[in-house]
């Protein structure tokens, strides 16, 4: 089976790629969300030259053709691009055998636990706390993470004693009886993160995610090995030997690949297996309502590793207005705390046709 063209539907912050193969055979993917753009420009020049034409039978081979065709461009571009072809073959094998993409993969249809997932610093701890109660009481969440530090914050705060406040504020808000997690994106040093972490672990927090700069691996196991919480990571990381090396020295307790910044399903597949034989779990990041969260939950039915829960953004239009409109009907509804990954083939999503009328249009075909 030989793709015949790659086609991209895309705004400055969200692009969606249609693969044809040669019999008509079709499926939707989603390039990484930001600058979709310029990745859809990359993928048209970078991705689609080497991938047209050829048999998508053994799609990991294919992608490390690309990688190795693309040898010079290693970076996050290339990878996001990816990305878009990768998710719309697994919709298109998906369409093909007539079940979700969680079953081609091994798994099932069904449900999955959801944290609620703030995206805001801009925010008092009172508000967020309220907020999070609401959530709490009308949606069934009985797990949350908020913000700490500034991001990428080199030790600040977003406001002088913010963090201090917040974490005892959550607890007391929001009771003994939920999770609680706590991002502080590549905000501190490693003694400030431990001082931090301390204070997590005082008010039972069980989550402490990317506390040093992401890219200082050493850094973070500092961290790690001085803390019983749980430290996570990995989100920005689409290099396959920097995720080998995080996991071979155990920078983090739990591993949080993003399937669309690491290059699509089947390189987090790789990254899962890693995991697994390291004896570490799988908490992807997905903090938007793109595609991003969909394709999660169907990797968290079907990977014998999956941690306890599906990030899911609380974050609306309101917040990102690129998320307006995308799709027929929402993906992304919460029963009692939890998403739910249907057995409609593919993805079993149907994108908005008004809104692809009003995105930029490119082909590239045999």
């Amino acid at each position: 089976m030989k793709l015949k063209a790659i086609e991209t539907f895309t705004n400055d912050a969200v692009g969606f790629v249609r693969v044809t193969t040669q019999d008509g055979a079709q499926g939707w993917g989603q390039v990484s969300t930001y600058h979709a753009d310029i990745t859809c420009t990359v993928l048209h020049r970078q991705v689609a030259p080497w991938m047209l034409g050829q048999d998508i039978t053994d799609l990991d081979d294919l992608l490390d053709i690309v990688t190795e065709r693309e040898h010079k461009f290693p970076g996050s571009y290339l990878r996001r691009a990816m990305a878009g072809v990768d998710t719309a073959i697994w919709d298109l094998r998906g369409k093909q055998q007539g079940k979700p993409v969680a079953e081609v993969l091994g798994g099932t249809p069904g449900l999955i636990r959801a944290y609620a997932s703030s995206m805001k610093r801009d925010i008092t701890p009172r508000d967020e706390a309220e907020r999070l109660k609401r959530l709490r009481d009308t949606q069934g969440f009985t797990a949350f993470k908020v913000r700490a530090g500034a991001e990428v914050g080199r030790n600040r705060d977003e406001w002088p004693g913010r963090t201090e406040e917040i974490i005892p504020t959550m607890r007391r808000e929001l009771g003994d009886d939920v999770d609680l997690l706590i991002d502080a994106n590549s905000c501190y040093t490693p003694d400030r993160a431990i001082e931090v972490g301390h204070m997590l672990q005082d008010h039972g927090f069980c989550h402490f995610e990317e506390p040093c700069p992401y890219w200082e691996l050493a850094q973070t196991k500092q961290v790690t090995d001085a803390l019983d919480i749980d430290v996570t990571g990995g989100e920005q990381d689409c290099d396959l030997p920097t995720w080998q090396r995080m996991i071979d020295m155990r920078a983090v307790d739990i591993v949080q690949p993003d399937i669309l910044y690491l290059g699509g399903i089947c390189r987090t597949l790789r990254v899962v297996e890693m995991a697994r034989a390291a004896g570490l779990p799988v908490t992807p990041h997905c903090a938007n309502w793109s595609l991003v969260t969909l394709f999660t939950m169907h990797l968290l039915r079907a990977i014998p590793n999956a941690g306890k829960y599906l990030e899911f953004s609380i974050e609306g239009p309101d917040y990102y207005p690129w998320q307006e409109g995308l799709f027929v009907k929402t993906p992304y509804e919460i029963e009692d705390g939890h998403a739910r990954v249907t057995d409609a083939p593919g993805w079993g999503v149907e994108i908005s046709p008004e809104w692809l009328a009003r995105s930029q249009y490119q082909s590239s075909e045999i």
